[in-house]
């Protein structure tokens, strides 16, 4: 999977994120950890390399948002 995502940050008029990175990324890496448990778990139909590359490539996309979100705070651009 080597397709980039571009992720815009949504601000208002102030410059003010709209939606707080932690919670977004906090759920990206929630996903990819629940699809892992249940691959633990036997859970049928789910094959353990696909999982594994999406959980990866979520928590990619996470550490991005974050960086993203760091450097507008910052008032920089990644």
């Amino acid at each position: 999977m080597n397709r980039e995502v571009t992720l815009p940050l949504i601000v208002d008029d102030r410059g003010k994120l709209q939606v707080a990175a932690a919670d977004v990324s906090k759920l990206l890496r929630t996903v990819g950890g629940r699809w892992v448990r249940l691959v633990e778990d036997g859970e049928q139909g789910l094959d353990e390399d696909t999982v594994a590359a999406l959980t990866i490539e979520l928590a990619k996309l996470a550490d991005r948002i974050d960086v993203a979100c760091i450097a507008h705070s910052s008032g920089r651009t990644p």
